[in-house]
């Protein structure tokens, strides 16, 4: 239900974890109280825009990452897709959840109404709830990121396009 606060968080934060290869604690915090804008990503770290050839991307700053020296901002760039397309469950996410920059990118309203980060925990138990009840199994942390590498190599992505876009070093 993408009109479900927190049903679109988690359809944003994994439709950006797959297609961005992001490791799950990028666009997840272990507890509400851990998020910092200094060191997840915040609204402000989501940006949109166009390539020279005109084709709409969205660009994630990771404030930190786990291959980044500290202080330095990796970028995630993300392309439209015919389906499970990133930018549209972003710009769901913007209109379903309005938020301010500072707040969590990836977070849903309670109902009292105040912004709340997705939790690691409450967003593998969503995904797994759903994928069980659907015969596919279970989902870990990884898995987003390993799926997303999979599939593009499966497409025949070229081995160092797949290596670049996951910022992995080896």
């Amino acid at each position: 239900n993408l009109s479900d606060p927190f049903e679109a968080c988690v359809w944003a934060a994994a439709a950006a974890g797959f297609w961005g290869l992001m490791r799950f604690g990028e666009i997840t915090v272990r507890t509400r109280a851990s998020f910092s804008p200094l060191q997840h990503l915040a609204r402000s770290h989501a940006l949109f825009g166009h390539d020279l050839d005109g084709k709409e991307y969205a660009r994630l700053d990771l404030p930190a990452a786990k291959t980044a020296k500290p202080g330095e901002i990796q970028h995630v760039f993300l392309c439209r897709q015919s389906s499970l397309c990133p930018i549209e469950a972003l710009r769901n996410l913007a209109e379903v959840v309005p938020a301010k920059e500072l707040d969590p990118l990836f977070s849903w309203r309670d109902t009292r109404g105040s912004i709340r980060p997705l939790t690691r925990d409450a967003a593998l138990r969503c995904i797994n709830e759903r994928f069980v009840a659907r015969g596919i199994g279970t989902t870990f942390g990884h898995s987003l990121r390993i799926g997303g590498a999979s599939f593009l190599l499966s497409q025949g992505t070229n081995p160092e396009v797949v290596r670049l876009l996951g910022r992995w070093r080896s």
